[in-house]
């Protein structure tokens, strides 16, 4: 099994600086032990023109054996080794074994590191690696040359890939599967070349020598640090590196995805997968609303003699109700709740069987790990589970996935975004999946003056970028109906205080056809309800006309000034 590194330079910066970052003298022959035989290191070639490192690795037959029968009760052999112990490729094709061997060897060229010349790792430098034989397995994905340039055109590599002929004197048995590959580029580092190859040789091969376990998530998410999450073959590579075992795919994905969208915010990995917070509520800030009612629920007095009464809803539980009775005055039957954190609202949802279909979207895996979790979605019968779906994505980017739904919430996740970004998921929302109706809630900035324990100027969450007033709140909403065409309502949630109004704000969006449709609904809820009155009315008795419906909320003129971030939102 053989590979090689060449790599050009000149006279001030010689191509034997490849030496240094192998951490290998290109005047001396090396040997290095590996579980399954002997790596050795060598320079065919080494000049400050041209310089060639070689790895050749010389497999135990003997050793291979054993290491794949595992320990005999299932557990740590290869599947790939179950027949054909005695006569097979793995001495010859460049596979997992010369990925592991590459680790061994070059274990700190692949971390990019270099003490003596700390200036040499950070430098992309011409790079050519060729390697004799390489199994390029289809499987039903496209094997052959035509998989290595998938998988290495992306990075940026020039690939030359070939087939290797089953037997060249007779050219009519056709082509074997194993592949003769050689990758040039002008600019790389060889850190990120050997993690690469790393990743790709067992994604080339579709089989590793040894069993796949949990932890070679967390190996194959870092050695792809920085490339394989914006790779557009990442779920290739993610299967058949993982040996398609599903769980441990499905884990990888749901990691790679959040880092891609971390990397498209240029933000952190932390910084957006923080819906789900360990740290307990005085910690944090959560909405004092919850708090001030958790403070208030008690239990038996001390002597048993009598139970206290029922503590009041919690304004989360209010702001549940609040946004149900919206679905339900809309007729919505297909719900999307966007920045669904860990499924409350969806588990509300649920218990009403006129939402037939219900999507929670959040950009936190482990936001949906604690909604799949809460749920209990494996234990639910069939059909109830079928009425639930989960997914990642970020609600500033359009998706697909969000078309075709009667309604849409946003609960408490538009001041979680930077003011810069929230015309990105007003388009998202309201423009590309568009649905029938759109409920948003939000905190009143207002009412935080009534929280003993806020401090003045800040806000209610560390992760609120702002909280608007009312009146910044409806010029929000005013402005986005009249942009994507639109009507609105606000609505108050909670206690109602006369100066600074309640402590949640609503907004139910509807398009015209839906505001139509819902007040032909509410016509003939009351044509209904008036031919039940009438029916239990005696003939001769003398009827008062029905009261006119009061308006659910009543709103504040509308705002002269555009929504700013108030004071003491401190970044996410």
């Amino acid at each position: 099994m053989f590979m090689s590194i060449s790599t050009t330079g000149s006279t001030e910066s010689p191509a034997t600086d490849l030496g240094f970052l192998l951490h290998k003298h290109p005047g001396k022959v090396q040997r290095f032990t590996t579980s399954h035989g002997e790596a050795h290191v060598f320079y065919p070639e080494a000049g400050d023109e041209v310089c060639t490192a070689a790895l050749l690795l010389d497999i135990d037959p003997v050793a291979l054996v054993r290491k794949g029968r595992g320990d005999g009760k299932g557990r740590g052999g290869s599947p790939d080794f179950a027949l054909a112990q005695y006569v097979n490729d793995r001495p010859y094709a460049a596979s997992s074994l010369l990925a592991v061997a590459l680790r061994t060897v070059f274990r700190s060229a692949m971390k990019g590191a270099c003490p003596v010349r700390p200036d040499l790792p950070g430098q992309a430098r011409p790079l050519r690696i060729e390697l004799p034989a390489v199994p390029a397995n289809g499987a039903g994905e496209g094997g052959g040359p035509g998989m290595v340039a998938r998988l290495f055109e992306p990075l940026g590599w020039r690939v030359e890939a070939a087939a290797i002929p089953l037997d060249e004197a007779f050219p009519e048995w056709g082509d074997s599967r194993y592949v003769r590959i050689a990758l040039s580029s002008d600019t790389v580092r060889l850190a990120d070349a050997l993690q690469q190859l790393y990743v790709l040789l067992p994604v080339l091969d579709g089989a590793k020598h040894y069993w796949v376990a949990p932890d070679e998530v967390d190996k194959l998410l870092a050695a792809g640090e920085g490339w394989l999450a914006v790779h557009p073959e990442r779920a290739l590579i993610t299967r058949r590196y993982l040996a398609r075992r599903w769980s441990l795919t499905r884990a990888a994905m749901e990691r790679l995805e959040l880092a891609r969208l971390a990397e498209a915010d240029d933000r952190e990995v932390e910084e957006i997968d923080n819906a789900v917070d360990d740290r307990p509520a005085e910690e944090t800030g959560r909405d004092h609303g919850d708090e001030h009612a958790a403070e208030h629920s008690r239990e038996h007095c001390a002597d048993h003699a009598e139970p206290v009464q029922p503590r009041p809803p919690s304004l989360a539980e209010q702001r549940r109700t609040a946004i149900l009775d919206a679905l339900r005055e809309t007729g919505a039957a297909r719900v999307a709740d966007l920045g669904c954190g860990q499924g409350e609202l969806i588990g509300e949802l649920l218990k009403d069987a006129r939402f037939t279909e219900i999507l929670g979207v959040d950009v936190s895996v482990r936001a949906l790990q604690a909604a799949n979790r809460k749920l209990r979605l494996e234990r639910l019968p069939e059909r109830q589970a079928a009425r639930v779906k989960l997914a990642q994505g970020a609600l500033t980017y359009t998706d697909a996935r969000l078309k075709g739904y009667d309604a849409a919430v946003l609960c408490e996740v538009i001041e979680h975004l930077d003011l810069p970004r929230l015309p990105a998921l007003e388009y998202t929302v309201f423009g590309a999946a568009r649905p029938r109706a759109v409920v948003v809630t939000t905190p009143n900035a207002e009412y935080n003056v009534r929280w003993e324990t806020l401090p003045a100027g800040s806000v209610r969450h560390a992760d609120h970028r702002f909280e608007w007033t009312r009146a910044e709140f409806r010029a929000w909403a005013g402005k986005v109906a009249a942009a994507y065409g639109y009507t609105v309502v606000l609505r108050p949630v909670g206690p109602q205080d006369e100066e600074v109004g309640a402590p949640t704000q609503l907004a139910l969006f509807t398009t015209a056809t839906e505001t139509s449709a819902a007040t032909e609904r509410s016509a003939a809820t009351e044509r209904s309800a008036a031919t039940e009155r009438s029916a239990a009315t005696e003939p001769s008795a003398t009827t008062e006309p029905s009261a006119t419906t009061e308006p659910s909320a009543t709103t504040d003129p509308p705002a002269t000034t555009d929504p700013t971030t108030p004071e003491g939102g401190e970044p996410r």
